[in-house]
């Protein structure tokens, strides 16, 4: 019998509150592509990041090619062959490509010799890379290049991937695929985690299943249903979004030309954007990362100035109106980075509701902050959205990344807003959060809320929204009736596509 690479037996691990990994034992074998899946706060995290020395186990063991393994960190475990592209680039914009993988390197080479490993490594992997570029013009695709070819440079014989294709286009995600099958042809085995299961179903060879930390199923990928790998994550039957209505009402919001310059380096200018939406409605917007998203987001919440007739709340002009006075009006909005923009990782999540809420839920009575109400505000928003954490008083920096992001949309959609902007609402969250979200922010739209929903997650987009538009290089495309719009049509409108003629009926 051929020893597997990887051996895991009994790992545990708690922290205050919460046993993040309860004797959890699998294997991977050499030369395969393993998928780990389970719901947000289901312990992969603490799992990863155990294998790669971050985390060390309160009990079990773990066997790296039929010897014993215990990276005390990184570092080690980088030297016995493993390595790790995480969920969240961590790179240097104003750097170079080459100076950044040597950021990554115990020993790196000279630049020139690094560059030309680099060229070769990254064309033979089929994932073209230029050392020279600045990284801060690179698009969400290329940079993810960055950090696979730093991890390729080390020849690791495991490679850990956290939600690899979340920042890619689908022809991205067929090329990732396509290394993924060289690296498993030459014996690479790859711990491979993501919440979109037909991907799973499509590159992974077999599955191991978490939940509340401990294994409770494995299985083959290519012979489960998606739905069925689903059901198994969160021990229940995954109810499918839906809404009754579809009826619009008045026009609620109205941007006019909207323009504005990139409001950083390497940042995305807008560029003359016209837009209708009516109370009721949701308008999905789809955008390779990069395009644009985050500078609309902020034109529109606020936090971006821009001329004052740009932007129409209820016939009022508002572009120049601040984030606070927006939200009293009722136009709300919730941004992609979770940690650090939509909650201060230090701070509680009562102290976080209170952040965003307090002007609508009346958390601040003449200069004085209402703690009982904002921690009544909090525990309702953890219980109506099942985020996973001891109480209130919990720091935003100790829940997952899923949980963290339940909570932040969760706060916003209980202040019953006129107008919702989120971007990437699911990003990073399990099948089923994803579904309560979605029916959530239909039941909203159901209300007579208008929402503006920005997402690369274009099977999310074509499941809630009235119409569609895309966002290419600061423009935004006209929109369209999202019921009816083939593939071929969306891929045309993220390209850039934008004299497409729209259809009748728009607002």
């Amino acid at each position: 019998m051929t020893t597997p690479l990887l051996e895991l037996s009994g790992l545990t691990k708690a922290y205050p509150g919460v046993v993040a990994n309860s004797e959890v034992s699998f294997e991977i074998a050499r030369g395969e592509v393993h998928a780990l899946l389970g719901e947000n706060g289901a312990g992969k995290s603490t799992l990863v990041k155990t294998i790669y020395g971050l985390v060390q186990p309160d009990a079990g063991t773990m066997r790296l090619d039929g010897q014993h393994f215990a990276p005390p960190e990184p570092r080690a475990a980088r030297a016995a062959g493993v390595a790790m592209v995480f969920q969240h680039f961590s790179l240097f914009d104003a750097m170079s490509v080459a100076e950044n993988v040597a950021l990554g390197m115990e020993t790196p080479p000279a630049l020139n010799r690094l560059a030309a490993q680099i060229r070769e490594v990254s064309q033979s992997y089929g994932l073209p890379l230029d050392p020279d570029r600045i990284v801060g013009d690179l698009s969400a695709g290329e940079r993810q290049r960055v950090e696979i070819v730093r991890c390729l440079l080390q020849e690791p014989r495991l490679l850990i991937m956290d939600e690899p294709t979340s920042v890619l286009t689908p022809q991205e995600v067929q090329i990732l695929f396509e290394t993924l099958r060289k690296l498993r042809a030459e014996g690479v085995s790859i711990l491979y985690i993501s919440h979109k299961l037909e991907e799973i179903r499509t590159i992974c060879d077999s599955a191991t299943i978490l939940r509340h930390g401990k294994v409770v199923g494995k299985c083959d990928p290519k012979a489960t249903a998606a739905r069925d790998m689903a059901e198994q994550m969160v021990g229940a039957t995954l109810a499918t979004p839906s809404r009754a209505g579809g009826r619009t009402g008045e026009v609620v919001l109205e941007l006019s030309g909207l323009s504005a310059p990139a409001p950083r380096a390497f940042g995305t200018a807008l560029k003359n954007i016209d837009l209708s939406l009516r109370a009721g409605e949701v308008l999905g917007i789809g955008g390779v990362a990069g395009n644009g998203q985050d500078e609309l987001a902020m034109a529109l919440s606020g936090e971006m100035s821009v001329a004052p007739g740009m932007i129409r709340l209820k016939d009022r002009e508002i572009g120049t109106v601040g984030v606070n006075a927006r939200r009293r009006m009722g136009l709300l909005c919730a941004p992609e980075e979770r940690m650090g923009h939509a909650a201060a990782p230090d701070m509680s999540l009562t102290e976080n509701a209170l952040l965003t809420a307090g002007p609508r839920e009346d958390l601040v009575r003449h200069g004085f902050l209402r703690w009982g109400r904002a921690r009544g505000f909090a525990e309702r928003v953890i219980e109506r959205f099942d985020v996973r954490t001891p109480g209130p008083g919990t720091a935003a920096r100790a829940l997952s990344g899923g949980n963290l992001q339940k909570f932040v949309i969760g706060r916003e959609i209980m202040q019953r807003p006129e107008v919702l902007v989120v971007n990437q609402p699911t990003w990073g969250v399990d099948a089923a959060a994803a579904a309560t979200i979605r029916q959530a922010l239909l039941d909203l739209a159901e209300a007579g809320a208008a929402l503006i929903v920005i997402s690369q997650d274009l099977d999310e987009l074509m499941e809630i929204s009235d119409r569609f538009a895309a966002l290419n290089g600061g423009s935004l495309s006209p929109p369209r009736p999202a019921e009816g719009l083939g593939i071929d049509e969306i891929g045309m409108m993220l390209g850039g596509a934008h004299d497409m003629t729209p259809a009748h009926g728009e607002g």
